[in-house]
């Protein structure tokens, strides 16, 4: 089974809410060392926690990590971005393009990227953090680059798996952080995330549904599309 103990984990999107957890979590679980990325790292009081600058949206960022980083052995994509509305006809081409940069082209390429490294060593983990918004396009833009990094988590996951390299998608509906503070109704905490995260991931599980609201949804895709979307039986009048 995959697992943390002496694994070296890269985070994206080290400084926020859930991907602070990400770091120390991984570092309670034994980690060796966990590179705490971010486009303004800030600074840890563990000598384990290695700061390293990445903007998942540059190419030369993400050569950089690369090379500066040839030992991971875990990929944690945390790193997100949502844009000003959750309308696609209201926000502008380029709030759609930069979304889908950071939401879907960064943890892709990324994962490319380091795909070599984790490759060479047996046991490795690759983590996407998708969303319930996944399966539930009650977010414009966020929810279709969502949708687009599930899919290509399931490619990555095919072609990763000969290569011993263990791939999980997370999804789950609001997390107690800054993103999520216009937001009502329940909302996980990020360390309730990342322990289910982590205890998938070491289960050997490959997707990890980690709340109600979530299971909930994915079940409803089976379904007619108006079951999900109940408004639509108003407009067919």
């Amino acid at each position: 089974m995959p697992s943390l103990d002496g694994a070296v984990v890269l985070v994206t999107g080290a400084n926020g809410g859930i991907g602070t957890h990400f770091v120390h979590d991984a570092l309670a679980r034994g980690a060796a060392k966990v590179y705490a990325t971010a486009r303004s790292p800030r600074a840890w009081d563990d000598e384990r926690i290695v700061p390293l600058t990445l903007d998942v949206t540059d190419p030369a960022s993400v050569a950089g990590a690369v090379a500066a980083a040839p030992d991971v052995t875990a990929l944690v994509n945390n790193a997100g971005a949502t844009p000003p509305s959750a309308s696609l006809l209201d926000v502008t081409e380029a709030d759609i393009r930069a979304n889908m940069e950071t939401n879907f082209f960064g943890p892709v390429l990324l994962a490319r990227a380091f795909a070599p490294i984790l490759a060479a060593k047996q046991g490795s983990i690759l983590i996407d953090v998708h969303s319930v918004a996944s399966w539930y396009a009650f977010g414009g833009a966020y929810s279709a680059s969502k949708a687009a990094l599930w899919s290509a988590t399931n490619s990555l996951r095919i072609e990763l798996a000969p290569k011993g390299v263990h791939v999980t998608g997370v999804h789950m509906g609001y997390v107690d952080t800054p993103m999520a503070a216009h937001a009502d109704g329940p909302k996980m905490l990020p360390t309730q995330l990342v322990t289910a995260v982590y205890d998938a991931v070491e289960a050997g599980a490959y997707e990890v549904l980690a709340d109600e609201l979530t299971q909930g949804v994915k079940a409803a895709l089976s379904g007619p599309v108006e079951a999900l979307y109940p408004d639509l039986r108003g407009t067919n009048a």
